[in-house]
């Protein structure tokens, strides 16, 4: 069992062993303050991209379900104060941030050769799932491969047997959660990852590379991360999500995606009285529930297999409002899917009376393969990056959205590109401080092969 040592973000005090960071909000920005202590127990691997990466989860991103407006939420407009500033310091050009709190900068090309204007895109929203408000990042450092325990107060354990792959980092470095918030790795490690690799060719002017477009997107936890891109004013041909898992990841297909709203109007009557008036909307709410597949469940899908996913569920007698995702890698499947959602909503009004079930399906986002397919090099030169960096690529369906995806459709192919995270939206996120490091080298070796050229069987 290992106990993972919190990271403290408070005044570093010669006592406090386990400080690494002192961070001090002045007008708006944060600056960083390193602060190693001598300890032979306790060595903490500085990095750039680590460094980044504490920076922008102290920043509370959170965004809501709730609303059209974007960004969901104004604090996400706070980092992107924070990242404006930080590309404009460090030399990225045409910097801006719109009303929606999109961010754009680049990196001109240096070389007046031919070379596809490649962008790379992360986003700075944290799931509604859980808060990410006063994150308190855990070191683990020197992995050995066993439990950790997040909180020994609440006592909250990242339990191997859960999460058999976290055996894999055995000897790697660890940044985990207290267990009380979730960690930001989605998708904060894919904008550190970035922000790292635009730092290294800025400062490496002899490396010939051809236009970096670098965008930093809102909302794209609830859906919305697309609805204001300016695809054209962003300037790439073609570009990368920075927002998979674990190290390796490469994507280029994702679920086709729906919404579901269904709201069920009932009739509330005293129930001494009730027989034959009475219609309860929350058993038809079951109802409709228990005509859907059970099987198409995310508890018991995997792979291509798609589902029905009832996210959200309230009400009383009088009335209840069901919210589904609906999802499936087959345009075919997906489009059946809607169908029987639908019909099921009839069934019920046959059953109930006209206007007792209302379901409204709204699509979210399409499979990106056939976009990507003809333009399956961006895919080849992420595989060969990969290899040259010592990491084997898995490629695998994205059982989930992607802004890529919905760029993808509008006119920029864009596949997934891993962060080095695991077990996104909870609290026991956590990312590998190796993996981060090891995508910045992957992100450089790509805008490299771009430059040269260079043809991958």
């Amino acid at each position: 069992m290992y106990e993972s040592r919190l990271l403290s973000f408070g005044t570093a005090g010669s006592k406090d062993r386990l400080s690494f960071l002192h961070n001090e909000r002045i007008r708006g920005k944060i600056i960083l303050i390193n602060k190693i202590l001598e300890d032979d127990e306790m060595k903490i691997i500085e990095n750039s991209v680590t460094e980044r990466f504490l920076r922008y989860i102290s920043y509370d991103t959170q965004s809501k379900e709730e609303g059209e407006q974007v960004p969901s939420t104004t604090k996400q407009l706070e980092l992107g104060k924070l990242l404006t500033t930080e590309l404009k310091e460090m030399g990225v050009a045409n910097v801006r941030m719109d009303e929606h709190g999109y961010i754009y900068g680049e990196i001109p090309a240096n070389t007046e050769e031919k070379i596809t204007s490649l962008g790379f895109i992360a986003h700075m929203d944290t799931s509604p799932a859980l808060s990410g408000k006063d994150v308190k990042p855990q070191f683990v450092e020197n992995y050995d491969g066993g439990d950790i325990c997040l909180n020994k107060e609440k006592d909250i354990w990242l339990l191997t047997s859960d999460f058999p792959e976290m055996k894999n980092y055995k000897g790697k470095t660890l940044i985990t959660t207290d267990g009380t918030t979730l960690l930001g790795a989605d998708d904060k490690a894919g904008v550190a990852e970035i922000m790292t690799m635009a730092a290294w060719f800025l400062s490496h002017p002899e490396e010939k590379h051809g236009r970096i477009c670098i965008a930093f997107t809102p909302d794209e936890e609830v859906g919305r991360g697309a609805d204001f891109f300016d695809v054209e004013g962003f300037g790439a041909e073609a570009a990368y999500t920075v927002d998979g898992g674990a190290l390796g990841e490469l994507e280029y297909e994702n679920f086709n995606a729906a919404s579901g709203h269904v709201t069920i109007q009932g009739k509330g009557i005293h129930p001494g009285s009730a027989k034959g008036k009475m219609k309860n909307a929350l058993l038809i709410a079951m109802e409709f529930q228990a005509l859907l597949p059970a099987f198409e469940n995310p508890m018991y899908t995997e792979g291509y297999e798609g589902f029905y996913h009832l996210d959200h569920m309230e009400g009383d007698v009088e009335g209840a409002q069901m919210a589904y995702i609906i999802r499936d890698h087959d345009r075919e499947k997906f489009e059946q899917k809607k169908a029987f959602f639908e019909k099921a909503a009839e069934f019920l009004n046959a059953k109930y009376g006209a206007g007792t079930v209302t379901a409204v399906v709204k699509d979210s986002y399409y499979n990106m393969k056939e976009k990507i397919e003809p333009h399956m090099e961006l895919i080849h030169i992420a595989e060969n990056a990969m290899r040259k960096n010592g990491v084997t690529p898995v490629i695998s369906p994205v059982r989930g959205g992607t802004d890529g995806a919905r760029l993808s459709y509008m006119g920029l192919p864009c596949p997934n590109l891993c962060t080095g995270g695991h077990n996104y939206h909870g609290k026991y996120e956590y990312v590998c401080v190796e993996s981060m490091e090891q995508t910045v080298n992957i992100l450089t070796e790509i805008v490299k092969s771009f430059a040269v050229g260079k043809n991958v069987d």
